[in-house]
């Protein structure tokens, strides 16, 4: 341990986290926001399949939604053995409200829906995605050192998947932004209606800082610095980041109706059958 360095008590149980209120408040915040990104964006991932520019794009994808609804799986649970509530209904019965995740990440698609005439932005998702992964990657490397044991494990299995993910997406913007002046356009406008959001992607919401003083995760000067490190080693990145202009701010609460059409969908089949096992 270098001289200075901070000693972070490690937490091993959810008994005991739930000793200090301030803790295991921050703890839950923190649980959902990653859980409910995972699980927006497992669902718009899932809305490709055989939509997918080629079937072999088809498969990838389809595998790496699967593999992102199980990480908010492995999330939900986490909250479950904290008593917050059975990790089945926290996954589909909370409303947008309630919802922690970055409101960029619940944007629809395209116009039209999966079953009638859907007309999907594939630039839109290489470019979503791309941003969530690097912002995941982020995230996890801090987590892995979490003063939460539950979490920080979590963190560990779900980084040997994640590095496959971002390697995935960071090849598509690589080849959209060097092929046809057409594709480079697309890329570039939705780029261009990312950047306001930036703010919400990487924001860690009202207990920012009682995340960082509990050491459940690095503070978002630390997160930022880093995600622009790794956003910069593919994207010329404008100056105005992160002013917190976005018209919503998912990570307190405020949606658009986007999300609402989004959990709707997600609902049905739940609802046709809550005792299944998710």
């Amino acid at each position: 341990m270098e001289r200075g360095e901070k000693i972070v008590k490690r937490i091993d149980t959810a008994k005991e986290a739930k000793q200090n209120p301030s803790y295991f408040e921050a703890l839950v915040e923190l649980l959902f926001q990653l859980a409910d990104d995972d699980f927006i964006i497992s669902f718009r991932g899932s809305e490709w399949l055989g939509l997918a520019p080629h079937i072999e794009e088809d498969v990838a994808l389809s595998s790496i939604t699967q593999n992102t609804m199980g990480h908010a799986s492995l999330y939900y649970h986490l909250l479950e053995d904290l008593d917050i509530g059975n990790a089945d209904k926290l996954a589909h019965e909370r409303q947008a409200v309630e919802r922690r995740n970055a409101s960029y990440f619940e944007r629809k698609n395209g116009e039209g829906s999966y079953l009638q005439e859907p007309y999907y932005d594939w630039a839109l998702t290489v470019v979503r995605q791309f941003l969530f992964e690097t912002m995941k990657k982020v995230k996890l490397e801090t987590i892995i050192n979490s003063s939460y044991q539950p979490l920080a494990d979590i963190a560990n299995k779900v980084l040997m998947e994640q590095p496959y993910h971002l390697a995935h997406w960071r090849m598509w913007l690589k080849q959209l932004l060097g092929s046809t002046e057409e594709a480079q356009n697309k890329v570039q406008f939705q780029l261009e209606a990312a950047w306001p959001a930036c703010a919400d992607i990487i924001g860690l919401g009202p207990k920012a800082f009682e995340l960082e003083k509990h050491h459940l995760i690095a503070g978002e000067d630390y997160l930022r610095k880093q995600w622009l490190k790794e956003l910069e080693q593919s994207l010329s990145l404008p100056s105005s980041l992160f002013v917190d202009n976005h018209p919503a701010r998912g990570r307190y609460g405020e949606h658009t109706a986007d999300l609402d059409q989004a959990l709707s969908t997600l609902s049905e089949v739940y609802n046709s059958d809550q005792k299944a096992v998710w």
